[in-house]
């Protein structure tokens, strides 16, 4: 010890975190719906969401990703999912100047009791693609994708021709529904659509009300022999295959 000294290091990671969870608490949570998300920036933040007013979900966005951004995502997903009524959640958002190089997100779940607690994180809710080899994935009960499975039955708004390939229409789903649709590309790493998928014009009348798991039968029904289209939990796929999948449910065969 040296006389009339001290070193002092200042815990700026602590002081925010308790700042945070001071101003979350303090926070009303407004419903997971347009009118509430489109006057938030998309800037850098953290976010809670909230199960019929307790707390399932913490998240962290950045300025590319942002919280508007990533409250609609959310928004969007919870609207698709079978048992799952909209109006039950809500958030709290909190935009976040600076940022340190503590993980506020997995602060904060710790914060409120770790992922016993805090339910959605860790069961797939934020996830993306998981990917072709993990279609054959058992999910557990307490899987977010097992509780509320995607609802493929709802009306589907297209930005699409009357007439194209079944590439294009499967490319103009995959960009409208919130959930992922994955089919079977030129070969297993390429981003170009298979050649069945390419070359196959579809037509479908425009006073139709489609869904995804109509518009998928229709294009399944033009196809050359051997392809095969499943609901996941999570996902659907088409490929060229003849298999089942735990909790998969298959939509439609080619003839």
């Amino acid at each position: 010890m040296i006389p009339g000294y001290i070193e002092f290091e200042f815990n700026l990671p602590g002081a925010l975190l308790a700042q945070l969870v001071e101003t979350l608490d303090s926070m009303d949570a407004a419903s997971l719906v347009p009118a509430s998300i489109n006057d938030i920036p998309d800037a850098q933040g953290v976010y809670q969401l909230f199960l019929d007013g307790g707390l399932v979900y913490i998240g962290k966005t950045d300025a590319e990703a942002g919280l508007r951004q990533r409250l609609k995502r959310h928004g969007d997903k919870i609207q698709s999912q079978i048992g799952l009524d909209p109006a039950r959640v809500t958030f709290r958002a909190v935009r976040v100047y600076v940022f340190t190089a503590v993980d506020l997100e997995a602060q904060l779940i710790t914060r409120y009791g770790g992922t016993e607690v805090v339910a959605w994180n860790g069961s797939g809710f934020g996830s993306n693609d998981p990917g072709r080899e993990r279609d054959t994935t058992t999910y557990k009960a307490d899987h977010f994708d097992a509780l509320f499975p995607i609802d493929i039955d709802l009306p589907l708004a297209l930005s699409r021709p009357p007439k194209a390939s079944a590439a294009a229409i499967l490319q103009a789903v995959k960009d409208a529904l919130p959930y992922v649709i994955r089919y079977q590309g030129k070969s297993p790493r390429s981003r170009n659509p298979h050649p069945d998928l390419a070359a196959k014009s579809i037509t479908l009348n425009c006073r139709r009300i489609w869904t995804a798991r109509t518009i998928i039968e229709a294009i399944v029904a033009e196809l050359p022999p051997g392809w095969q289209a499943t609901k996941l939990l999570s996902h659907m796929i088409l490929y060229k295959e003849d298999r089942p999948y735990p909790h998969g449910q298959i939509i439609a065969r080619s003839p």
